[in-house]
């Protein structure tokens, strides 16, 4: 399993990756909305701080802590670049198809 933060910091490298290879292309996309739905096993620390944590479960697999508790959860993100200036502006992605993409 992995942090649901971690799926996010992925995702945002993943498009940042996209943003770099649309550079000088001559069509691009505006990056609207990003919905993300994942199944999520919730967890309770029960040491010190009594932190909460959320990690992303695949898709049919088993936990064998029986004090987690499975959610689906969708996230939709709203992402922006921002500029050297520190001002954000639209995000444009392009790249080349990469095989299984729909």
């Amino acid at each position: 399993m992995i942090e649901l933060a971690e799926m996010v910091r992925e995702l945002r490298r993943e498009l940042g990756a996209a943003m770099a290879d649309g550079v000088g292309e001559a069509v691009r996309f505006e990056l609207g909305p990003v919905e993300i739905e994942a199944t999520v096993a919730v967890e309770r620390a029960a040491e010190g701080s009594g932190k909460v944590r959320f990690w992303v479960v695949e898709a049919g697999g088993g936990g064998k802590d029986t004090r987690s508790r499975t959610q689906r959860i969708t996230l939709t993100l709203q992402p922006v670049a921002v500029g050297p200036d520190g001002t954000p502006r639209s995000a444009l992605i392009s790249g080349g198809e990469v095989d299984g993409e729909r």
